[in-house]
């Protein structure tokens, strides 16, 4: 029984600690909340807020000392740290309601830098405050502005969308209409788009003229309901939406990178400096891909009913999930986020939705004319590291959907002018690969004049690595030729999400410019490079592409290297290129033969013309006389010169001074061969190898190293006998 007391006396005293304890846990609970609401009484940044909050209308600003101390100290906190939402909401309110004037709007709206989000009401009650009447266009243009510059900021856009009708009233202001038609083409989805606002922006259209903007807009909602916009829009159009300066740009992206927030890379690829005085110097700076982020909250998405729930790209996370929801994915906020997702790439490939591509077409085209064509001159050059990353997924993401896209087309046309052929050179070349079909009647102004000029000004790297690029180039034209070509109208796409159609004549005259071009680059190239066996592996990877045109890729169309290439590989040092020269014939000759054939029995096929024939009969003749029969510099070959020259020379037999046996390429392998034919010889006769069986051994040696395109070259265009009183060789072409 005492010992029940005594633990019950314990447990008294325990329970009573506990409570002596949480009363004065609670008292420090009590105390630090009202210290802290005593400093925030005493924060000059929270009276600040507290007057523009009280204030009423109709209080005078001129002399006011109270409005500019608090103003002065709303600015320090907005430049140094940014505000933050509630702030936001505060000082819009203010503004916008005009409660002391347009000079204190117009002064708020300028140091209205926030320093996360933007709360999405505060915007639509701004926006409702422009049908007031009472605010000057000139502030009306300026919050406009305010709202596309922190439009991705903004933590919401189901309530901006709601009010899409009241925002499009706006376009009928002269004034306010670019950049309204800036604002819809962000807020734009399918019910958005109705006959009667395509029939306002078609009279608009009418009045002010075919402007960009009007267009662009107008090109969303063909992509949406076609049938309601009958106008041709330009395949290529103009930046519709400039890129205005702004007094928020530069401050919300030191801001942002104060505060260390990954949102500060997508506001600064749209909105960087610009300094007038050095429009063209290059510098780049925050080309980061943004984060993949939903556009709607959490609270709107909990709003909508399970059934029509949509689904952000965030939240998934395998290709299955892709495939449950892929009519229900709501697009992130900033298109720019889908390059750097997977699934993000997949979705645009498997729905080909236009929309998606064009609101990413406008955000890439933003980010080259901004970063790289006129960005500002902010001092040293950052490094070119962001730069790099930002192409090198920008060509992972074109290389896993197989197609460029416009805005990277556009962007190399005008940057091809000012670059310098070495910075980021292997990313350039890359994006350049991927360009679409080009009309004949353009290539020459848009591609080949300004390469043209880099080519022949540039090291011998940079002529590789543009041969390349251009065989890349033709690779895929030819490729997207034999996936998209129309059995009945010999029309093809060009680009499967988009509707340029060209005709297969104007395809063809394309790929033959390009391969003319290629050649006269080559031939040159090649002649200011002394043959250099580097640059000849590039050119000969070409016309291994162009040999195979007809067989391979179904193009009606068939182009003989020019000369400029053909002597180098045949004289070439090296027994790869002569090797590679040989596969090349050989397949020419294939095709040919397959072309001609078909043409014979059907009516349908191609004609080749005769000088295709005649050019590739002399190709023929010389490399048989020249490296089997000894013939070299005998009249009717493509390389003559005069006997007494020969004579001089004191070469002996130099007609077989480029044959199999005697050709430097091939020298090292016939004295290694006469070697192990005829081991204890001391005096070397390379003429001993032509004999019957010295000569089928030494061909079997050289095939058997490797040299597979001289054996089909051989097997495809030369026959031979022995001759009955010598033994030699007796060959004849086929």
């Amino acid at each position: 029984m005492a010992a029940t007391q005594n633990l019950s006396d314990s447990d008294q005293s325990s329970v009573s600690d506990q409570s002596v304890s949480s009363r004065s846990g609670n008292r420090s609970i009590r105390v630090a909340e009202k210290e802290r609401r005593k400093n925030e009484a005493e924060d000059p940044f929270v009276l600040a807020l507290k007057y523009f909050s009280d204030v009423e209308a109709g209080t005078p600003v001129v002399g006011n000392d109270e409005l500019e101390k608090n103003l002065v100290q709303v600015e320090k906190v907005a430049y140094s740290q940014g505000l933050p939402p509630e702030a936001v909401s505060v000082m819009l309110e203010f503004a916008m309601s005009l409660r002391m004037g347009t000079s204190a709007c117009v002064r708020v709206l300028k140091c209205l830098i926030p320093a996360s989000v933007v709360p999405q009401e505060a915007v639509v009650r701004a926006v409702v405050w422009l049908s007031v009447g009472k605010m000057p266009i000139s502030t009306q243009v300026l919050f406009i502005k305010w709202v596309l510059t922190v439009f991705d900021m903004i933590d919401a856009k189901d309530q901006l969308r709601a009010i899409y009708g009241f925002i499009f009233n706006f376009v009928t202001d002269e004034n306010l209409c670019p950049f309204i038609c800036h604002l819809l083409y962000l807020l734009t989805r399918k019910e958005s788009v109705r006959v009667f606002r395509v029939r306002k922006l078609l009279e608009l259209q009418s009045k002010l003229g075919r402007q960009p903007f009007l267009l662009h807009l107008l090109s969303l909602y063909k992509v949406f309901c076609p049938e309601l916009v009958t106008l041709s829009i330009p395949s290529r159009m103009k930046s519709g939406f400039k890129n205005h300066i702004s007094p928020w740009k530069s401050a919300l992206i030191a801001v942002q990178k104060r505060n260390g927030l990954q949102g500060a890379s997508s506001i600064s690829l749209v909105f960087t400096n610009k300094d007038k005085t050095n429009p063209r110097k290059r510098k780049h700076c925050h080309l980061e891909f943004p984060p993949l982020i939903p556009a709607l909250n959490k609270e709107a998405q909990s709003e909508q009913s399970s059934s029509r729930r949509v689904v952000p790209l965030v939240e998934l996370h395998s290709f299955a999930q892709l495939l449950e929801n892929m009519h229900r994915i709501e697009l992130p906020a900033q298109m720019g986020s889908l390059l750097g997702s997977s699934l993000a790439l997949q979705y645009l490939d498997c729905v080909q939705d236009e929309s998606a591509l064009l609101r990413l077409n406008f955000w890439l085209g933003y980010a080259f004319h901004e970063e790289f064509l006129f960005c500002g001159d902010g001092g040293p050059s950052q490094t070119s590291e962001e730069a790099l990353q930002f192409l090198n997924k920008l060509l992972s993401a074109q290389h896993f959907l197989q197609e460029g896209f416009s805005s990277s087309e556009v962007f190399l046309y005008k940057f091809l002018n000012v670059w310098d052929g070495s910075l980021l050179r292997p990313q350039i070349l890359g994006l350049l690969s991927n360009i679409p079909v080009v009309p004949s009647s353009q290539i020459r102004r848009l591609l080949f004049e300004p390469l043209m000029q880099l080519f022949f000004t540039s090291s011998l790297f940079f002529k590789c690595g543009l041969v390349e690029c251009l065989n890349n180039m033709l690779l895929k034209w030819l490729t997207w030729h034999s996936i998209y070509a129309l059995e009945d109208d010999l029309d093809i796409s060009l680009n499967s999400h988009t509707s340029i159609n060209m005709t297969l004549s104007g395809f063809k005259d394309s790929v033959m410019e390009l391969i003319h071009f290629v050649g006269r680059l080559a031939s040159v190239g090649l002649q200011l490079e002394s043959c250099h066996c580097l640059l000849l592996s590039f050119v000969l990877d070409f016309y291994e592409t162009v040999c195979d045109t007809f067989l391979k890729y179904g193009l009606p169309l068939i182009v003989m290297p020019p000369a400029g290439v053909f002597y180098p590989a045949l004289f070439a040092t090296d027994p790869v290129s002569v090797d590679r020269l040989a596969y090349i014939m050989h397949r020419y000759k294939v095709n040919l033969t397959s072309a001609k054939s078909q043409e014979k029995v059907t009516e349908q096929a191609f004609h080749i013309s005769r000088q295709t024939f005649r050019e590739f009969n002399h190709y023929v003749v010389v490399m048989v006389n020249c490296l089997w029969n000894s013939r070299m510099f005998h009249p009717g070959m493509g390389v003559q010169l005069g006997e007494e020259l020969l004579l001089k020379s004191n070469v002996p037999q130099y007609g077989s001074s480029f044959d199999i046996v005697h050709h430097p390429a091939f020298m090292s392998y016939a004295v290694n061969f006469h070697q192990k034919c005829w081991p204890g010889k001391k005096d070397m006769d390379l003429n001993s190898i032509k004999h019957s069986k010295p000569w089928s051994w030494y061909l079997e040696y050289l095939f058997t190293q490797g040299y597979d395109g001289l054996k089909h070259f051989v097997q495809s265009n030369i026959s031979w006998q022995l001759k009955a009183d010598d033994g030699q060789v007796d060959a004849q072409q086929r």
